[in-house]
């Protein structure tokens, strides 16, 4: 009977294996191949007009130097960072918002959420294109409306004082459901009780949500937040589309900057040691970020 069991084991194990192996070999070939030639490559001079420097590590660290003195990166990182703090702080402002107003069970908000989740599922490109309409000052309704009523309608997208903030409007509006739709579901899931408690103790509306809601929402607060700060770091259709980066260099961020430097002028070696530079700086905000906020708590 033992033999058996192990015989039978040992052939599921195997089938497990045979199942996972196409899998693992993509995940290598499509993600673990090119990561670490990324890597490598930020170790040379890889220039595309110069197919020898494709090998050379004369001078691993070259790049890595030159990023500590180029004003122009220190410049994107700045605009990185100003762009993740915004963009994620306002959608989970607004999806806390929308999903406190939301939280109950009824046919028509039902349907209501459905509207909220068109902006997360339209592709970026098509996003970038709408938010173009919206900001090109000749076929904006909203610019249009605004000059019929003797208001001030600037193209953001052109203003070095409102360009990063268009940017940060359209991604809020594209990516605020994500947060929305998380902490909905944290919010259906909270058990009923400490709050009938608290209402029996006669507390108000705000203690309730500031001493009972908010800190049973923390685990979902801490994902969503995590999950939305890696995508901004990877922010690329929307200023691609709308500013290219500018005016100047107001809305290029790291990530951009990277692309510049590899497709534009084809320094794919620094481009490469920017992009390893992102990603650790990446890795180490989260694993802050969790050390900080979720060090009390379990996230599941």
């Amino acid at each position: 009977m033992n033999g058996r069991v192990k015989s039978f084991a040992i052939i599921r194990r195997r089938a497990f294996q045979t199942g996972v192996f196409p899998s693992v070999i993509v995940l290598v070939v499509v993600t673990i191949l090119p990561a670490l030639y990324l890597l490598v490559t930020a170790f040379t001079p890889l220039n595309l007009t110069r197919p020898e420097t494709a090998w050379d590590f004369s001078m691993p660290f070259n790049n890595f130097s030159l990023l500590i003195n180029d004003a122009r990166f220190l410049n994107s990182v700045w605009v990185q960072f100003k762009l993740s703090l915004f963009t994620v702080t306002l959608q989970l402002l607004a999806g806390l918002a929308i999903a406190l107003l939301l939280n109950k069970r009824s046919r028509f908000l039902e349907a209501c959420r459905t509207v909220f989740l068109v902006p997360m599922v339209l592709p970026p490109i098509v996003v970038a294109i709408i938010w173009k309409v919206l900001y090109t000052p000749d076929i904006s309704p909203i610019l249009w409306a605004l000059r019929s009523m003797n208001l001030p309608a600037p193209s953001a997208i052109t203003d070095p004082d409102l360009a990063l903030w268009a940017i940060i409007l359209a991604d809020v509006w594209e990516w605020f459901p994500f947060t929305m739709l998380m902490l909905l579901a944290a919010l259906q899931m909270m058990p009923e009780e400490p709050i009938e408690a608290a209402k029996v103790d006669g507390a108000t509306a705000w203690q309730i949500f500031l001493y009972i809601i908010l800190p049973l929402l923390r685990p979902a607060l801490l994902v969503s937040g995590l999950f939305r700060l890696i995508d901004s770091i990877k922010a690329f259709p929307l200023i691609y589309i709308l500013t290219d980066g500018g005016p100047g260099t107001v809305t290029e961020v790291t990530n951009y900057y990277a692309f510049i430097q590899a497709f534009n002028f084809s320094y794919l070696g620094f481009s490469s040691s920017i992009t390893v530079v992102m990603v650790g700086a990446t890795f180490l905000l989260s694993w802050w970020i969790i050390k900080l906020v979720g060090e009390r708590v379990e996230i599941e």
